[in-house]
């Protein structure tokens, strides 16, 4: 077993020294490996915001490995958040940033004193657009008894940019993250945890990241249980179903050096840097404002196979061939994952799915099985012709895929199956039916934030929730002391917890008749 990363990078008594640095007289200040930092007493936890762990990645560090912080000499303000990593808001999130000084973390953790805590380090979703700040884990630490890291890292173009020659462009995003997990493994004891109990967890994208740490042999003894919220690393691409006018590809994720090349050639074409002797100087010459003018240019780039120690191989074969660190995994997805998606690429672009197109769909994604699709999806079954698609999609795309993913990591250690079922808290932009059911990514609002926006039974769902979630990060098992029973899940015994409000909604479901996968398992 590996030692330690504080251990292999500082030395046992560098580790020690930390560990009791926890015991200092202020609560409020903490002793880092690189500085003491002062952060905010609340009655349940004490927050520390905007902790630098990686060197600012700008001007020749602009598309570079990511360093580790400088160290500091006097008393740091962990009293806000940090900056937040170049982005360009969206329909769904109105947020931007034009600053590369990003690479910060904040951590949350129970004031009460314990013995140390499980960790539990957050990635957020989209890959493009957000921010560890945006997440408030004050519930999750406090009533989990855990202590809660969420990050910032390098998003879209400034961290999955590719280009010939660049050294592991397409995956620096993959590696700020594993450069937190590095601080988390020298830090966390400081903070009251346990560096040798660290629970990665993420959504979407985030939870996709995951699955590809697990594959990476860089990420060796950085975390040893894994929580998969909606991951998408085994999701294929059926054509038409993330826009009219995406093709089939057998990954969502994951791109190649080969078509991630020519995308990067054109982005420098597009900004002035079209000479291959100059280009990535005169690209790291550019502002960040520049860089974001070209459009669309921060959803442009998927995480790239490198074909290092960060990802040796494609992080979904590898997992098929079973070539992961086995741990104990909690993964699961939303009832009604792609009506979110519909309406992004049908409702928001004024071209909602009609009967008359519904079987032009079909044909495009199946082609000579659009027949055989249509007899299970029946129009006159659904609410509407969008609730049809974005249903079958869920099933094809989301369901039968986690169920693939679930089934390869319960080979190797225990595996809980979940289906958050609740109807969303969000009022989007899309049509009424389409805003209805559990949509993508829902199960946040009952992990993170103060509660405050949910009825009195959603708010006890958000309880059970949070000691699963704490439980497994604990243990490796989320079931706990007045909570129903979670079974185990294989692909022999395909056990599924359903999570919803209503009294005794919390129940086993039949995930497998729900979402119509012995037909999807006879379809390509």
């Amino acid at each position: 077993m590996m030692q330690r990363a504080a251990e292999r990078l500082f030395g046992v008594g560098a580790a020690l020294s930390l560990a009791l640095a926890c015991s200092t007289s202020d609560e409020s200040i903490v002793e880092t490996d690189a500085g003491r930092v002062r952060g905010t007493l609340t009655d349940e936890v004490r927050l520390f915001q905007g902790i630098p762990y990686g060197a600012p990645p700008v001007g020749e560090l602009r598309w570079q490995a990511p360093r580790p912080a400088s160290a500091w000499t006097e008393l740091r303000d962990a009293t806000r958040p940090g900056n937040r990593c170049p982005q360009v808001g969206t329909v769904y999130v109105d947020i931007d940033s034009d600053t590369e000084d990003c690479l910060y973390l904040n951590v949350t953790t129970p004031r009460a004193p314990g013995s140390p805590r499980p960790v539990m380090v957050w990635i957020h979703g989209d890959g493009a657009i957000g921010s560890g700040d945006l997440f408030d884990a004050r519930r999750l630490a406090s009533e989990g008894d855990v202590v809660v890291v969420t990050i910032n890292y390098r998003l879209g173009v400034f961290g999955a940019f590719v280009y010939p020659g660049l050294e592991g462009s397409g995956a620096l995003g993959l590696q700020d993250q594993q450069l937190a997990l590095q601080w988390v493994q020298r830090n966390a004891a400081a903070f009251g945890g346990d560096p040798d109990n660290v629970t990665l967890f993420g959504v979407s994208y985030g939870a996709t990241a995951t699955t590809a740490h697990m594959t990476s042999p860089a990420a060796d003894g950085l975390f040893h249980r894994a929580i998969l919220q909606s991951g998408e690393a085994l999701m294929d691409i059926v054509p038409g179903s993330m826009g009219p006018a995406v093709p089939a590809d057998p990954y969502l994720m994951w791109a190649t050096r080969a078509e991630q090349e020519p995308l990067g050639l054109y982005v420098a074409e597009q900004l002035g840097c079209s000479d291959p002797a100059t280009a990535l100087a005169c690209l790291r010459g550019l502002s960040v404002a520049q860089i974001l003018a070209v459009p669309a240019i921060m959803h442009m780039f998927q995480p790239y196979v490198p074909g290092d120690e960060i990802l040796p191989e494609n992080p979904g074969e590898a997992l098929r061939a079973g070539r992961f660190r086995a741990m104990p995994v909690l993964a699961g997805h939303t009832r009604d994952e792609h009506r979110m998606f519909v309406g992004l690429f049908h409702d928001l672009a004024g071209a909602p799915v009609s009967a008359e197109q519904y079987p032009d769909l079909l044909a495009t994604a199946f082609g000579a099985q659009a027949e055989a699709v249509a007899a299970i999806y029946p129009l006159a079954d659904f609410a509407s012709p969008g609730t049809a698609w974005a249903q079958l999609l869920t099933d094809r795309l989301w369901a039968r895929t986690t169920f693939e993913q679930n089934a390869v990591f319960a080979e190797r250690a225990p595996v809980y199956f979940y289906e958050f079922a609740e109807e969303s808290v969000h009022d989007l932009p899309f049509s009424a039916e389409l805003r209805t059911g559990a949509l993508h990514a829902d199960e946040g609002e009952y992990l993170f934030g103060d509660g405050s926006s949910l009825t009195p039974p959603r708010l006890r769902l958000s309880e059970a929730m949070i000691r699963y979630w704490a439980n497994f990060a604990r243990t490796g098992d989320p079931n706990g002391e007045q909570l129903p029973t979670w079974d185990r899940f294989t692909a022999a015994t395909p056990n599924v917890l359903a999570l919803a409000a209503e009294e005794g909604a919390i129940r086993p479901t039949d995930h497998r008749t729900e979402h119509k996968l012995e037909f999807w398992a006879t379809q390509p």
